[in-house]
């Protein structure tokens, strides 16, 4: 690992994380909690999707509903408006509506091949801002001076890697240059996150042979067809089961990194309480590798 043991952590002039889990952990409170201290770099992998990855299908797909509307279409057409997606670290919702919910049309659902179409894109998009991780620890000390880093990755981020493979290449690129941190929840955790989801039923990407079974399973199931299906309603239905499908994949990723409690990040309340909480768990670790 890059930094093998509490001693080499806290000596390290250059800190740099990759942290990983389910949405709704703590990755935005321990990101944003560093990068207000001003001495960290904070790369996330959702806006760099968005702003750079996916920014032209988001915006296009706009384009497209505007050009329903003659007044908006006539603006369009001879350049008097600009349409685009305003991401921000604090307001990711572009990446979500594009990548929206299967289901009937008339409630705001996507035809199964558009929503696997799009699900294919966030795939390809959200690698290819993982595999920039480097380039930006690099360029957050070169450019900007900031001598720590963290990687604010998405909850997919275990459908693309094999992490039981000690040659996977994505793990082995990003923990040569990160450590990874996995924010592990309990079971209260996990009930809690599925009653917010049931409460705001959210967009999500899965890996894709997970999506074919649940969507078959959920066809045969409930009786209905495609285009009648209510997309919040399998949204819902998927979410726990996702949740159970990332968890071992979470697991075997933990092997390449440290682990810490979704509690313990919550108590965070400085830089020096997250050195600590990287500490303790590579102190853990040494006395009891994985």
């Amino acid at each position: 690992m890059l930094y093998p043991d509490a001693a080499s952590w806290r000596d390290a002039s250059e800190k740099r994380v990759l942290v990983y889990g389910m949405s709704g952990l703590g990755k935005t409170h321990m990101s944003t909690l560093l990068r207000a201290s001003g001495a960290w770099f904070h790369y996330s992998i959702d806006y760099r999707i968005g702003t750079r990855y996916m920014g032209e299908f988001i915006a296009d797909n706009a384009k497209a509903e505007a050009m329903k509307v003659p007044f908006l279409r006539d603006l369009l057409m001879t350049d008097s408006i600009y349409i685009g997606s305003n991401i921000t670290f604090d307001n990711l919702s572009p990446v979500a509506t594009y990548l929206g919910k299967p289901g009937d049309p008339a409630l705001g659902g996507l035809p199964i091949a558009e929503y696997t179409r799009r699900q294919e894109q966030f795939r390809k998009a959200e690698i290819n801002a993982l595999q920039d991780t480097a380039y930006f620890a690099g360029r957050g000390r070169a450019l900007y001076g900031y001598p720590h880093f963290i990687c604010d990755t998405g909850g997919s981020i275990c459908e693309w890697v094999d992490a039981t493979d000690d040659h996977d290449p994505l793990m082995t690129e990003l923990s040569a240059c990160c450590l990874p941190v996995w924010i592990k929840g309990s079971d209260a955790h996990t009930a809690e996150l599925i009653r917010r989801f049931d409460k705001a039923p959210k967009p999500m990407a899965y890996l894709p042979a997970f999506l074919l079974q649940c969507w078959q399973e959920y066809l045969a199931e409930t009786g209905l067809s495609e285009a009648k299906v209510n997309p919040d309603a399998f949204i819902r239905w998927t979410y726990a089961r996702a949740l159970a499908h990332r968890q071992p994949r979470y697991q075997a990723m933990s092997r390449w990194g440290v682990t810490v409690t979704a509690d313990a990040v919550a108590a965070m309340n400085s830089p020096a309480d997250f050195t600590d909480l990287i500490a303790d768990a590579l102190e853990r670790r040494s006395q009891d590798p994985i």
